[in-house]
């Protein structure tokens, strides 16, 4: 075993192992939110991975950049299998270890890679245009100034350099097996699709050296590559490649529509509405230390671990504020914004407790610190976002319980909402008539 080989076998481990320690920190991250159940309809769940997470089906809603997505995606998923390949050369010292056995699959495998790879540097130079050139509004809004707008742009410039370091192992490759000097089996052209044009027409006539170092600089770049990417996602919003699927399989399957009542005040109503019970009966006293449940959420604490999932799954492509209608008019809500800011916050006490111990405090919470009042309630609860997200999160959820915190724990209201609740206690409906009043407008 080589210099070289124990390099490799020290990159993949240590690669390996400081993509699980983050990602180890971010579920703890996420098991800071309250509990729910979401293992009901196992089937049904599955279903929904499988069209949403993996088959595209949501992205496709707006044909070019869900098909310039495609293929980026498409590329990463095949390509892994020839990362299978570059692992297992790296380890034992070998060159094309499959090539030999697998035979014409090995060249269709790795032409399919190819042609996938030049695909998603058209997509890549696609999208690099989009977000510097073309100034598309979603991606020019306040809340991706600075880091967020840094962050796309790297995971695309990372995407080119691996790309070409692909075709650059692939074409000094073929350059050299045509030369007879390729440490592959074997004499003549590989046949891959388009290292076999960029072997005869870019790297044909450059001297046996140079294409030695230049398949090694392509070869070991990949790798290189492969694993700062994965390094990068748990630092950046392209952790939705890994986390859609639990996110989307996770997901609420009840109709958009429908709100979840809080059971406390489910128990409270039906307790006013039994003529038999009880409402001084005794009840079972909280464990010591333990203080009364919320109602509705005023930190990231308070919010349930799929919220927060949510927040890390968030992809950043602004679809969601693109279709606010409050967005759309002025108004300050983003629902982009209010999932990165969970995501910022959760992030905030996650290393707090990791340095200082659980009860860590720093005086900060979602509420007020991140998100405004004013931003909540510009929220009119038509569920667009939510209609309109790739990867099933739901703002609306966070949004509705920061507004049962303000309501119910600090009694704020807009003032508009003031007359339509007294109305809706009065009178059972939202108007400011009596219910027997309410078909006189028949008789008219």
């Amino acid at each position: 075993m080589g210099i070289s080989n124990i390099i490799f076998i020290l990159l993949v481990i240590g690669g390996t192992l400081f993509f699980a320690l983050n990602v180890k920190k971010i579920i703890a991250n996420i098991k800071l939110g309250k509990p729910i159940d979401r293992t009901d309809n196992k089937a049904e769940r599955f279903k929904r991975m499988v069209k949403v997470a993996l088959g595209q089906s949501k992205m496709v809603r707006r044909p070019i950049a869900g098909m310039l997505h495609i293929f980026i995606y498409l590329a990463f998923i095949i390509t892994q299998i020839e990362l299978i390949e570059i692992i297992v050369d790296g380890v034992t010292g070998s060159h094309r270890i499959f090539m030999t056995s697998l035979g014409g699959f090995y060249t269709f495998m790795i032409s399919l890679i190819e042609v996938l790879s030049l695909l998603a540097l058209i997509a890549t130079f696609s999208f690099l245009a989009r977000r510097n050139l073309l100034k598309i509004p979603r991606f020019t809004k306040s809340e991706m100034n600075g880091w967020p707008k840094l962050d796309g742009n790297i995971i695309l410039y990372m995407e080119f350099i691996l790309v070409m370091c692909i075709f650059t192992m692939n074409g000094a490759d073929e350059a050299l097996r045509l030369a007879g000097e390729s440490h592959a089996e074997g004499t003549g052209s590989f046949g891959f699709t388009v290292s076999q044009w960029l072997g005869a027409n870019v790297f044909a006539g450059m001297d046996i050296q140079t294409l030695h170092v230049l398949e090694r600089v392509g070869w070991w770049g990949h790798i290189i590559m492969v694993f700062a990417f994965l390094n990068y996602l748990p630092y950046s919003k392209h952790l939705h490649i890994l986390w859609a699927f639990p996110n989307v399989y996770f997901s609420d399957l009840n109709l958009m529509g429908k709100f979840k009542n809080m059971e406390s005040v489910t128990k409270e109503v039906k307790m006013m509405l039994d003529p038999d019970a009880d409402p001084y009966a005794a009840t079972e006293p909280l464990p010591e230390g333990q203080e009364p449940e919320k109602f509705g959420a005023k930190d990231v604490t308070d919010l349930h671990w799929m919220n927060i999932m949510n927040a890390y799954t968030c992809t950043e492509c602004g679809r969601c504020t693109d279709v606010c209608p409050a967005n759309t008019t002025g108004k300050k809500l983003s629902p982009r914004k209010i999932m990165m800011d969970v995501r910022d916050r959760v992030e905030e006490i996650g290393e707090g407790i990791r340095k200082n111990g659980k009860d860590f405090s720093d005086g900060k919470s979602l509420l007020y610190d991140y998100i405004t009042e004013e931003e909540i309630w510009a929220c009119t609860t038509c569920n667009a976002c939510v209609q309109e997200c790739p990867v099933m999160i739901s703002p609306l959820e966070i949004i509705v319980d920061l507004r049962r915190y303000l309501v119910m724990e600090e009694s704020k209201i807009p003032s508009e909402l003031v007359t339509m609740n007294t109305n809706i206690e009065n009178n059972q409906a939202p108007w400011q008539f009596s219910p027997s009043d309410r078909l006189k407008w028949k008789d008219e």
